[in-house]
């Protein structure tokens, strides 16, 4: 098992993102929960592994969704399970982020998301009166949310009192896309499926990404109040959108303004995406650190890699699973480390090593393999000649 931990930034350094999650950590009032829809099977995936478990730089994309959480003052994280729910769960008892409660459900029979929805709610804690309580609702495909964007969320759902509050996109192609249809006072009246939208329902570039945040209180009362009368034959979670708005309720929204944030992976080629988008990030992240990357382009690092300062990465460099290269360290070119520990100031080049430990200083390639368990001592020199 892996034991993340999370950078502390000083907060002279905090950037919007930083600065978004630490006033939402430090909003007063009602407690928050969270729940995770993760019990579909993902039949587009043409995958035996469930949607939710499929990786992206090394973790399994619900795991980027619960990391994404465990960066806000969340008290219960209830996920829904259905679809291979023993090895779902498994997986998130094993590997989710240290600290977390969470709580699983399972979907036995799938009868859309608000039937879901209704399910998870048998997770969360007896409501005793004394407190409301606001839940977060996000799909378990959505590995590229950022926590600053659920925290700006958490805090306009807040702010303006809300029953509901939606996180929306506005997409110059939204087809397939859930539209989102305004009423009185430009407040959100209901949100229509695409097979069910009229044609002007249609030319609506505004789209729901499924992620929510609802006061408890009213959550309940109007999941009983769905029908599975459309075009899927299924209970929507969105149609408590309408319930909400006929009922008098206030139902706001918040405009993500990264839309990749929100994409959802449905298949192998959405997949392969999202994984660039991630790596970029992450790329990017560990640039700012002190790390020099020749050609980021060909530098692939899993999430769970630890760099120190003033690393030097060639081209062709792949570092998976739990990689730790030391200070002044150079790997590359053409190198793949799997769950390997290189030491300070050691060179590694042209060489695969899986499971192993290089020493400080030592010298590695090209043209290196190394099995799992072969430790190379401090200054020593492993390779062609």
């Amino acid at each position: 098992m892996v034991i993340r931990t999370y950078p502390q930034i000083p907060p002279d350094e905090w950037g919007p993102d930083e600065r978004e999650v630490s006033n939402q950590r430090r909003s007063p009032g009602r407690p928050l929960f969270a729940v995770v829809l993760a019990a579909g099977e993902g039949t587009r995936m043409r995958s035996a592994r469930p949607k939710p478990l499929h990786r992206l730089c090394g973790r399994p994309m619900v795991l980027h969704v619960l990391d994404a959480l465990a960066q806000l003052s969340v008290d219960r994280v209830v996920v829904v399970v259905g679809h291979r729910a023993e090895w779902v769960t498994k997986t998130l008892i094993e590997h989710a982020p240290p600290g977390m409660q969470i709580e699983f459900v399972e979907q036995v029979e799938q009868r859309g998301t608000g039937d879901a929805m209704s399910v998870a709610l048998t997770g969360l804690p007896s409501d005793d009166g004394d407190d409301d309580g606001d839940v977060v609702v996000l799909p378990g495909d959505t590995p590229l949310l950022r926590p600053a964007t659920l925290a700006k969320l958490v805090q306009a759902h807040r702010s303006t009192d809300a029953a509901a509050t939606l996180l929306t996109a506005v997409l110059n192609d939204p087809t397939g896309y859930g539209r989102v249809v305004r009423g009185r006072d430009d407040s959100v009246a209901r949100v229509v499926e695409h097979s069910d939208a009229t044609e002007e329902e249609l030319e609506v570039s505004e789209i729901n990404t499924s992620i929510y945040c609802f006061r408890r209180s009213v959550l309940a009362p109007s999941l009983r109040r769905l029908s599975p009368a459309n075009a899927q034959g299924e209970y929507y979670l969105t149609d408590v959108v309408g319930v909400l708005y006929e009922a008098g309720h206030k139902v706001s929204s918040v405009v993500v303004d990264d839309t990749m944030e929100v994409a959802g992976v449905n298949d192998r080629a959405q997949l392969a995406v999202a994984e660039a988008e991630l790596r970029d990030r992450i790329n990017e992240r560990w640039m700012r650190r002190g790390v020099t990357m020749w050609d980021p382009e060909t530098t692939y690092i899993d999430v769970d890699v630890i760099l120190g300062t003033d690393v030097v990465l060639l081209p062709g460099v792949i570092l998976q699973g739990a990689c730790v290269v030391g200070e002044h360290a150079e790997v590359g070119p053409d190198v793949r480390l799997v769950d390997s520990t290189v030491g300070e100031g050691a060179l590694v080049a042209s060489s695969v090593c899986r499971r192993s430990v290089i020493g400080a200083d030592a010298r590695v390639g090209p043209f290196a393999v190394l099995d799992e368990g072969t430790e190379i001592p401090p200054g020593a020199v492993v390779g062609a000649g």
